[in-house]
């Protein structure tokens, strides 16, 4: 039995592959994750900007500082802001989504590349 402890080149690649596109799904999740939370953070800002008196002064955070603003402005910057997270969690569960069937699909080459390597290629 010549070889019967060395994996072929092939299967090693899927199995790398595999490997690589697990940490992929994992990282994206991550990232999905974060900008589900400041997608969260923004929409609770809108809400508590909406029970917020005309006249009530409003600050925003502009890097260290606070600076006064007015609450249309704060609401528009908010609202562009949501826009672009809802659009960013968009992306990545699609990104995630295709990822997943991409692991799928090697899960499966993987399983056919080993039942061949574990079948006797004699019939006797």
């Amino acid at each position: 039995m010549s070889g019967s402890g060395e994996i072929p080149p092939q299967v090693q690649n899927l199995f790398a592959q595999l490997q690589q596109l697990k940490a992929q799904i994992e990282a994206l999740g991550r990232q999905k994750m974060q900008v589900e939370a400041l997608l969260r953070d923004t929409e609770n800002a809108l809400e508590e900007l909406e029970k917020v008196d005309e006249n009530s002064l409003i600050y925003k955070n502009v890097g260290e500082l606070l600076i006064k603003a007015s609450k249309e402005t704060v609401k528009e910057d908010l609202a562009e802001k949501k826009e672009t997270y809802d659009l960013r969690v968009k992306t990545l569960e699609r990104q995630e989504e295709r990822a997943q069937k991409r692991y799928q699909q090697l899960q499966e080459q993987l399983r056919e590349a080993l039942g061949a390597v574990t079948q006797p290629t004699g019939s006797a």
